[in-house]
């Protein structure tokens, strides 16, 4: 079965990169063997994240981007993260239904995934995908999920580079620095630049980056869009290209790509041992001390610990 799934996904066929991908998405038993095999062949791709507040047209500037690489004769694969409610699991998949005018392209693969409460978004699903995707010959994977606190943290540990999406309306100086964008992204992008205030956004922008970064290097370009006219995008494409350059040159695309590797294998191991604890004997201890307000003894740590002495020999 993995050998298949791998021959398959090698050769993009689009129905086993789909069941390849429901299979990481339901946490169904994947070998040792299959990931290796994904590790090998998913090096070449670019990975480029896109974050930003909703509404600002991260959707549609992926959609003008596919457009672009594939005029360059580039191959694409896309990962929507949506929103998901913590209460129903529901998700909203319209940005695959924004993009379906490639679902006969072979050269294309969109998939949309549910972040089912993660605000983080692009968790290690997302980033398993990515290998798919890669493994699959695309050459650029463009992460796109909702930019809500942490998760534009996370996009960032899983790309390459990151592209910040902003409005006009995004606000002043003090709210970009307090929104801690400064600090993820590589790329800025002013969408919707017909509205009002685009060009004194821009200059605040500029303005604070040059401020607050010692290597202007790789200070981060700040482009102006208006993705639903296509005006901007190949500028903006040329930029992302000559950005990834300059972080190659200057050995950050290194370290960025280290240090995702050890982020991940972090998470697993975290991970791991979180299931391996969680016995059905300590979740019985957890809920019993917890039955009611009356039956809680003592501060948090303090239970915490009692659970921790069940792990001792």
């Amino acid at each position: 079965m993995g050998q298949s799934l791998i021959s398959g996904i090698l050769s993009n066929d689009t129905n086993k990169i789909s069941k390849a991908i429901t299979r990481i998405e339901n946490d169904d038993p994947m070998t040792e063997s299959f990931f290796a095999d994904l590790h090998v062949n998913a090096s070449n791709a670019i990975r480029i994240g896109i974050t930003g507040p909703p509404g600002c047209g991260k959707s549609t500037i992926t959609n003008e981007l596919i457009s672009a690489y594939l005029a360059n004769n580039k191959s694409v694969g896309v990962i929507a993260v949506d929103p998901t409610s913590p209460f129903t699991g529901g998700s909203l998949l319209g940005d695959r239904v924004r993009m379906n005018k490639y679902v006969w392209d072979d050269r294309v693969f969109i998939r949309s995934m549910g972040s089912h409460g993660d605000l983080g978004g692009l968790a290690r699903k997302a980033q398993d995908v990515g290998d798919v995707l890669a493994s699959s010959g695309k050459d650029v994977i463009i992460f796109e999920t909702v930019g809500v606190g942490q998760g534009e943290h996370d996009i960032a540990k899983a790309a390459d580079l990151t592209v910040v999406v902003l409005v006009p309306e995004s606000g002043d100086e003090i709210q970009l620095m307090k929104a801690g964008l400064i600090e993820i992204a590589d790329v800025f992008v002013i969408n919707k630049s017909d509205r009002e205030g685009a060009n004194r956004l821009a200059s605040t922008l500029k303005n604070v980056l040059h401020q607050s970064l010692p290597d202007k290097k790789l200070e981060p370009p700040v482009y102006n869009t208006i993705a639903n006219q296509g005006e901007g995008i190949s500028s903006l494409v040329i930029g992302i290209q000559d950005h990834l350059r300059v972080m190659e040159e200057e050995g950050l695309l290194d370290v960025r790509r280290l240090n995702r590797y050890r982020s991940r294998v972090s998470d697993l191991v975290r991970e791991n041992l979180e299931n391996a604890f969680w016995t059905d004997e300590r979740k019985a201890l957890l809920n019993n001390a917890t039955a009611t307000l009356e039956t809680i003894e003592g501060a948090p740590l303090k239970m915490a610990l009692r659970l921790l002495e069940k792990s001792k020999p």
